[in-house]
């Protein structure tokens, strides 16, 4: 079955991420008496982000974890974020991204993102990077009723881009959450990048049917010959 969708994780995977996202987030545990070390938060970052708190809250022994505090704690990383995503000059697309969205386009091919953040957080990375007309659906993890590994958000961009079957879609992303939605969802692949928080030895252990250090791979592994395209 031919690739009809093709959904790419934002954070380490498409957008340029030097551990923001990971920061933000210990600042926000911070913010409410809970230091928590980075090689503690990284791997999880792929999750909803309120469920991620819980796992971290749960792993630090937090007895009491109220959905007050949960609220508290993402509110204050949602604030950081939006900062950070609407302030600063570093944000950029990974290499080769916006080339592989072109190449994809050109070949029929839908783009899709789905990410851990909020929609709030997404739409800004969106309207900065200016991929508001290379893309042709986004979908948060607060849109539907489970995030990843769960498959809602691939089930609901399939139903809204009218995709048939999850056979005709592959998900691209750095996390073994990604990896794991993909599977769920059924996807025909769960494509590891090594661009963002794992290395190629963090994802072997979840068994993706790829993993590629540069998005430009992508293209070779669907049978997207740009040489083609572009004559």
């Amino acid at each position: 079955m031919e690739i009809e969708l093709v959904v790419f994780d934002m954070a380490g995977t498409t957008v340029k991420d030097k551990n923001y996202v990971g920061l933000a987030f210990q600042q926000a545990m911070k913010s409410r008496g809970y230091d928590v070390p980075l090689t503690e938060i990284n791997p999880i970052m792929g999750y909803e982000k309120p469920l991620a708190i819980k796992m971290i809250l749960e792993k630090i022994g937090v007895s009491e974890i109220s959905e007050d505090l949960i609220s508290k704690i993402h509110e204050e990383f949602v604030r950081t974020m939006l900062q950070f995503y609407q302030e600063s000059e570093e944000i950029e697309a990974l290499p080769e991204v916006e080339q592989t969205f072109a190449a994809l386009r050109g070949a029929g091919i839908k783009i899709a993102l789905n990410t851990g953040f909020s929609r709030d957080i997404a739409l800004v990375i969106i309207n900065r990077l200016g991929w508001e007309s290379k893309i042709d659906m986004l979908i948060a993890s607060d849109e539907v009723a489970h995030g990843r590994p769960y498959p809602d958000m691939i089930n609901e961009l399939m139903h809204r881009l009218h995709i048939s079957s999850p056979g005709a879609v592959a998900k691209v992303g750095d996390t073994e959450v990604d990896i794991n939605e993909a599977k769920n969802a059924g996807c025909a692949y769960a494509i590891g990048i090594t661009t963002g928080a794992f290395t190629r030895e963090a994802l072997l252990p979840y068994q993706p049917t790829h993993i590629i250090d540069n998005m430009a791979a992508l293209l070779d592994i669907l049978e997207i010959n740009v040489e083609k395209l572009s004559q």
